[in-house]
């Protein structure tokens, strides 16, 4: 690692460290319905919508309530994604006059569920496929209201633990308008304008033509970008308008854009931790999330940065420097832009997989096994360290309430967490949870790692196998791995090297999306809605106290225990054995 890589890192975490509480307090006044600085800009505007709806703000909902309305609300989305995508030859803002053999039916219902879920996988390059029309009205709406859903989900939880006595916890289509309004579109608008005056384009001009220096002819695609841009970021979202993502230089053109792109991704993960506190009544429980969820990313860096720095044994071999110098960066600089160097992009790297964001500024794929295995097993853990906006906070209560669960048993006594007895339901439900996506991910691997179906058939056009990846051995295998992982994860990022825009993929990671986003979401409502029914109970001599270090290490234990158990012979097939072979010498 170099001092220059170091300092990245350190001044990143302190500026997140700085803005969690101011963060963290104002969405508290947000979804507690108090007046905050931006009511007497946006509170009308919030009126008009409920009216306009005809939704009561001052009724509340069930749990089963709550739940229909997000499951309609996502199904709506979908539908109108779809159809918009199927259509686009039809609608205006199409300069490039892309039509309907751009998305086919498969692309289509993937595309759609990817941005209704949050998860923005994309087998397709945006400025080859959909019209600006599509890129506005789909994909960057859903960017907006997807990550609202999930902080309302979150939202929601807190409530749980916050009531008692109480069958509602709270209201849909309310905590969904204030997200959008309070928190998604101001930041929206002003990180939309620093990238444009950084030099992030927004515009809706055809494609420009040039002649290169060589004399050949070179198409230059543009558009609304920069609208995208910062919705993707800050709705930890990720799908970019450019297939290259935040590699191209007009999505993230400068180390400044890239950094403050960083910070979009965890500002709202991390302030939830704080709002949790707040809304609990004890901010120590917020910063004991906080804590947790800080140490594993903190690893992960710490462990993907000098894998990167420390470059590919291989090539060491061949006599070829890879150590950092005055004249050189050294290290594993294959896949990464130059204008962001190895710390920033293993520092990406690590944030996008942390918070379910998807975003990339260099290929995951070319990193080296235990560096790119950083990336996957990030994901691997339910996407709890910081996590997307919402997902994060309600992903890492739930393994809050596996490891008070824990502690119970080893003690002998019922587990409590934050005044609530944690019971049967509650921890069938957080298991439930859990065993859903982990099934998503490694039966639709195992699967697509040995199913193969005849050239030029329907589920295989336009012909190569089914499992089409660019590589053989274990990095192949952790191609399609890290793939059902990236959707059952609602992530979206991918090692890349495998082709999926094929009927197969499509379909099996739509439906890993589904059962990431929504069998993780729809039994945590359920506890939401038991624990808001409870009375809570005295603390005691024996209660185990869940705002101190040894709970912030059970936390941790668990989330990693969980995980490791799950996916380590996964992990042991794909990164962890290619990374002896490389060492080895052996090349795929």
């Amino acid at each position: 690692m170099t001092s220059n890589g170091l300092f990245q890192i350190v001044v990143y975490f302190l500026i997140l460290l700085a803005i969690t509480k101011p963060v963290g307090t104002f969405m508290a006044r947000v979804f507690g319905g108090e007046r905050t600085f931006l009511h007497p800009i946006l509170r009308w505007l919030e009126v008009l919508i409920y009216r306009l709806s005809g939704v009561r703000e001052d009724v509340e909902q069930r749990w089963t309530q709550y739940a229909g309305a997000l499951l309609s609300f996502s199904v709506f989305g979908f539908l109108l994604a779809y159809v918009l995508q199927r259509a686009q030859a039809y609608f205006p803002l199409n300069p490039q006059n892309f039509g309907t053999p751009n998305v086919t039916p498969d692309l289509a219902f993937n595309t759609a569920l990817s941005f209704v879920t949050n998860t923005n996988w994309q087998s397709y390059s945006g400025e080859s496929t959909l019209s600006y029309f599509v890129q506005m009205a789909a994909l960057t709406v859903q960017n907006f209201v997807s990550g609202a859903a999930g902080v309302a989900i979150a939202i929601a939880l807190v409530r749980g633990f916050a009531r008692q006595q109480i069958k509602t916890i709270g209201n849909f289509w309310v905590d969904l308008t204030r997200a959008v309004l309070y928190l998604f579109l101001p930041l929206s608008l002003v990180g939309a304008l620093f990238l444009c005056s950084q030099g992030v384009i927004q515009n809706l001009h055809p494609y420009t033509k040039v002649t290169t220096v060589e004399g050949a002819t070179q198409t230059i695609a543009q558009g609304p970008v920069a609208s995208q841009e910062a919705i993707k970021m800050v709705g930890t979202n990720g799908g970019g308008f450019f297939g290259a993502n935040s590699a191209h230089p007009f999505e993230n053109p400068t180390p400044l854009t890239n950094f403050v792109q960083m910070l979009m991704i965890l500002v709202i993960p991390a302030g939830l931790t704080y709002t949790f506190g707040k809304m609990v009544g004890d901010t120590r429980q917020g910063w004991a999330l906080f804590a947790a969820m800080s140490i594993m990313f903190l690893a992960g860096v710490f462990i993907a940065y000098p894998q990167e720095q420390g470059g590919n044994p291989l090539l060491a071999k061949l006599g070829i420097e890879t150590h950092a110098s005055n004249l050189q960066s050294g290290g594993n600089t294959e896949g990464k832009e130059v204008r962001f160097g190895i710390a920033a992009s293993a520092l990406f790297a690590t944030i996008t997989t942390d918070a379910s964001c998807g975003a990339v500024n260099g290929m995951h794929d070319s990193f080296v096994p235990l560096g790119g295995l950083v990336p996957l097993f990030n994901i691997m853990t339910g996407e709890v360290i910081f996590g997307g906006v919402g997902a994060g906070l309600y992903g890492m209560l739930l393994f809050a309430i596996v490891a008070v669960f824990i502690a119970g048993l080893m003690v002998g006594r019922t587990p409590e967490y934050i005044g609530k007895k944690i019971e049967q339901k509650e921890v069938k439900m957080a298991m439930l949870a859990i065993i859903a996506t982990a099934a998503g991910i490694l039966v639709f691997t195992a699967i697509s790692s040995v199913v193969q179906f005849e050239k030029n058939s329907y589920w295989n056009a336009p012909g190569a196998a089914t499992a089409n990846v660019n590589n053989g051995g274990p990095h192949g295998f952790a191609e399609i791995l890290y793939a059902y992982v990236s959707g059952t994860g609602n992530n979206g990022s991918a090692f890349g090297g495998i082709g999926t825009n094929t009927p197969w993929y499509n379909l099996t990671i739509g439906l890993a999306m589904l059962i990431g986003r929504f069998m993780f979401l729809l039994p945590l409502l359920a506890a939401a809605g038991s624990l808001s029914s409870k009375k809570k109970v005295a603390t005691t001599s024996g209660t185990f106290p869940t705002h101190g270090a040894l709970f912030v290490g059970l936390l941790i234990g668990t989330v990693l225990i969980v995980g490791a158990l799950t996916f380590f012979p996964a992990l042991s097939l794909g990164p962890i054995v290619e990374h002896y072979l490389m060492h080895q010498g052996k090349l795929f």
